[in-house]
């Protein structure tokens, strides 16, 4: 009998209590047999209510993906279960609307850390229980394809999860694992919340908004394909498209006067 018969099959959801992760877990539910979801994102209380909704198969864990040592605690985990890893997402990330001096140098790391690091991390520790058939989703953003000033870090550092990914799936086809960087545009998540400090240059015109459910079915489907990179919504397809044909300089320029912050 082959060992991995008797390992329990799991899917790892990032960032999961909301928004596009919770969309995620739903599609998951609905279109995989998996024994497990391995529900990770701060907020116990909010993963509780995920568990609540979809059932039994729903396994919370609470952690704070910018400390190592809890990032470490979960790797534990893994090496003390009998499980294949059939599905990772990383989803969880934040941004902050300001500029580059109305952020502390702690929280420009600690979102660094979030978006970059977890979700490196992550997929190392995950990879070593993925089998030929498993998949890597890495949420990157619309952002990635472009400079965003006052969005400079964000934008930055989903550039890096896309390009990572795109890399990464290279040199993973040869073990039958699939890497996606999902790069979708505006949507109605609890993004806005923690990235609206108030200050004095923010981010306010939000076009392309999209509903997160939909987006999230049009990127699973691309997953499905096994493409390395997703672009869910026409209005962030035009977007890209845009970036691909103008200069970073016209397109920051564009950005600007979009967000009315030019003088």
């Amino acid at each position: 009998m082959d060992a991995s018969e008797n390992k329990r099959s799991i899917a790892v959801v990032t960032g999961a209590s909301g928004g596009f992760g919770k969309e995620f877990v739903r599609l998951l539910l609905e279109e995989y047999t998996v024994d497990e979801i391995w529900a990770v994102a701060r907020n116990k209380e909010k993963l509780q209510k995920l568990s609540d909704e979809f059932g039994s198969r729903i396994c919370v864990i609470p952690m704070d993906l910018t400390h190592p040592v809890e990032r470490r605690a979960f790797a534990e985990k893994l090496e003390q279960e009998k499980v294949k890893i059939q599905f990772l997402v990383n989803n969880a990330g934040y941004a902050k609307f300001c500029a580059y001096d109305e952020l502390g140098v702690e929280e420009s790391l600690n979102m660094l850390e979030l978006n970059c690091n977890a979700v490196v991390a992550m997929g190392l520790f995950c990879i070593p229980y993925m089998e030929q058939g498993s998949h890597i989703v890495n949420i990157a953003s619309l952002a990635a394809f472009l400079p965003l000033p006052y969005l400079n870090l964000y934008s930055a550092s989903k550039a890096f999860v896309r390009n990572y990914s795109r890399a990464l799936n290279v040199e993973l086809k040869q073990r039958g694992i699939t890497v996606t960087a999902v790069c979708p545009g505006w949507m109605h998540t609890a993004l806005f919340e923690r990235a609206d400090i108030g200050a004095d240059h923010t981010i306010h015109i939000f076009r392309g908004m999209a509903d997160p459910g939909k987006m999230a079915e049009q990127a699973f489907r691309d997953v499905k394909k096994k493409k390395d990179c997703s672009i869910p919504g026409s209005y962030a397809k035009m977007c890209y498209v845009a970036a691909k044909i103008l200069p970073q300089k016209w397109m920051m320029k564009l950005w600007m006067i979009q967000q009315k912050m030019t003088k």
